[in-house]
């Protein structure tokens, strides 16, 4: 019995051995991972929307509480209007202690927390970021705080995905791909668009469109939709007219709106950073009591502004309806920028996308209905403005173009939606660039110090100069040399680019192995020079980042550049990318 049952084990170890093993390193058993993960982050917004209702009815007596903006509690009505002060600080005494003590990940809009997981630390999130953002999100927005259900569910799905990911033990490289797994995957069940969800993880979360990540991406997404699907039925979130170009003028109307609306996604993200900062410098208590108190300061807003309350998308339907007059759309622009920065400020937990969306919608609808006072035989519908208006604002706060066109696409259905959306969110995207470094998700890390596109770029470089680790300069060509000279330098050096000094050791520029072999293809040029070939990489000096060198080798493809002196600009070193190389591995090992 006893050898049977050892026989026994060591066929179970084997096989899930094997299983492990296909999973860990074979395509197809990333896919059955990605199907996984999605049916989770299905499940998982189901339930997130289920705790945001149930809260919010907890707290006003409604499942919505802005269908009847400024009403009494239900079960409490002797309160009158005045509940609105207490729900936010109430909510605030219940997830405050929750998030500090258990997950302080969650606090915040959550986004940018999975885009450092994913860039820093190889997809890694802790398991209980799921259950706490799910609980913390759900009690904030319920009792009032003016932010989105869409940061949340991402950093759930990518929470549930980095766990599963941790427990197959996948490599970093598959670990990234299950986390924006999970990200699709909610939002895709969160929005009902299942094409949205893939976009947003590839465009904003991987920052890589590989074909392996797409598909277990798109798999994920899809599953979660369907699951979604099933449960909260085929609606989407949002009601939206129908959308008709009236005529091509009308284009021009729409590049104007993206540079405005685009400038106000803009504006969004500095007010959200700045009202934190101010929140920062004034509050000197414990931070899990911040929300507590913080909540009557939002509750105030939310006594002149219930239309503020929660994620408030009904009233974006009411705005594009053209329910609410030009001062008004614009009184609830402001407003949203204001509660979304507060209740972000005071510690809460919830999602920037929603309010960039509103935030858009009521600008758009605005500049719609003024558009057609001015222009009344051109402008189309001020509703149709307020869609385009809502892309655009998202563009120019998360600078995400393809996602933006993408779900505002997927929410009408309608094709002729698709050359005004794409203009004024090509639009809003320049306006953003221009008007500033970051979007609304980098901003939070580059004030960690975390500049996620020079990560990017340079993988595990570390953050040093070219100063530490350039080698010696090898001897130099001069502009006369011979190409078939030339030649038989560069194949003796191991590089494929030389120096080319003047008589008195001024720089001229460098030559490439490529240009020399090129000319000498040809065989008409035995006779020339290298001092016709020469070629001039953007110049590295001994203070150059490693990052910034790396940009110069690979722009004029080579492998190696000199280090120029930063006075006289002669060569004094070499970088190289065995160097580089190099500096990578010494990190790794590191790690």
């Amino acid at each position: 019995m006893a050898v049977a049952g050892r026989r026994s084990a060591a066929l179970t170890g084997s096989v899930c051995g094997r299983i492990g093993a296909w999973l860990r390193e074979r395509g197809s058993g990333l896919m059955a991972l990605a199907l996984l993960v999605g049916v989770g982050a299905g499940l998982g917004a189901i339930a997130f929307r289920w705790l945001i209702t149930s809260a919010t009815e907890l707290f006003t007596g409604r499942p919505e509480y802005t269908t009847a903006p400024g009403a009494a509690h239900e079960w409490l009505p002797g309160l009158g209007v005045w509940f609105l002060v207490l729900a936010p600080a109430v909510a605030g005494l219940l997830y405050g202690p929750l998030v500090y003590w258990l997950a302080p990940e969650a606090k915040g809009h959550g986004v940018p927390e999975v885009m450092y997981a994913v860039s820093e630390r190889g997809g890694r999130i802790k398991p209980q970021v799921s259950f706490v953002k799910a609980v913390a999100s759900a009690l904030c927005i319920g009792g009032g705080g003016s932010v989105g259900r869409e940061g949340p569910i991402v950093q759930i799905g990518s929470a549930l995905g980095s766990t599963v990911g941790h427990n197959i033990r996948l490599p970093e490289r598959r670990m990234r791909v299950l986390v924006a797994c999970g990200a699709a995957g909610g939002i895709a069940a969160t929005f009902n668009a299942p094409m949205a969800g893939p976009f947003f993880a590839m465009e904003l979360i991987l920052r890589d469109f590989a074909v392996e990540s797409f598909g277990a991406v798109v798999l994920s997404s899809v599953t979660a939709s369907v699951i979604g699907r099933a449960v909260m039925g085929n609606e989407a979130f949002l009601t939206l007219p129908d959308f008709h170009l009236r005529n091509p003028t009308e284009f021009l109307l729409f590049a104007l709106l993206g540079i405005l609306v685009g400038a106000a996604g803009v504006l969004f993200g500095k007010v959200l950073y700045r009202i934190e900062d101010v929140c920062d410098h004034l509050w000197r208590g414990p931070e899990w009591l911040r929300p507590g108190v913080g909540g009557l300061l939002l509750g105030l807003v939310l006594l002149v502004l219930p239309q503020m309350y929660g994620v408030g998308y009904p009233v974006l339907n009411h705005a594009i309806g053209g329910d609410y007059a030009v001062w008004f759309l614009l009184v609830l622009l402001l407003g949203k920028m204001l509660a979304t920065s507060l209740t972000i400020g005071i510690g809460g937990s919830g999602g920037v996308f929603a309010p960039a969306l509103f935030i858009g919608g009521m600008g758009g609808t605005a500049f719609g209905m003024i558009a057609n006072e001015l222009l009344p035989g051109v402008a189309g519908s001020p509703g149709a403005y307020g869609l385009i208006g809502m892309g655009a604002a998202f563009a120019g706060s998360a600078r995400a173009p393809i996602t933006a066109v993408i779900i505002l696409f997927e929410l009408t259905g309608q094709y002729s939606i698709i050359l005004p959306l794409m203009l004024a969110v090509v639009v809003a995207t320049l306006v953003s660039r221009t008007l500033s470094r970051d979007t609304i998700y980098t901003t939070k890390l580059s004030r960690r110090g975390i500049d996620l596109d020079a990560r990017y770029r340079r993988g595990r470089l570390p953050d040093r100069t070219v100063a530490d680790v350039m080698e010696p300069l090898p001897p130099a060509l001069e502009p006369h040399t011979t190409l078939p000279e030339a030649a038989q330098r560069l194949a003796h050096c191991g590089d494929s680019a030389l120096p080319v000094v003047d008589s008195e050791g001024g720089y001229r520029g460098c030559v490439t192995a490529a240009a020399v072999a090129e000319a000498l293809g040809d065989g008409t040029t035995n006779t020339g020079h290298v001092g016709d070939l020469l070629e001039k990489p953007p110049e590295v000096t001994a203070s150059t980042s490693l990052v910034d060198a790396l940009d110069a080798l690979v722009s004029l493809d080579v492998t190696a550049a000199p280090v120029l002196d930063e006075r006289d600009g002669r060569p004094v070193g070499w970088i190289s990318h065995r160097t580089l190389l190099s500096c990578m591995g010494t990190t790794a090992g590191k790690h």
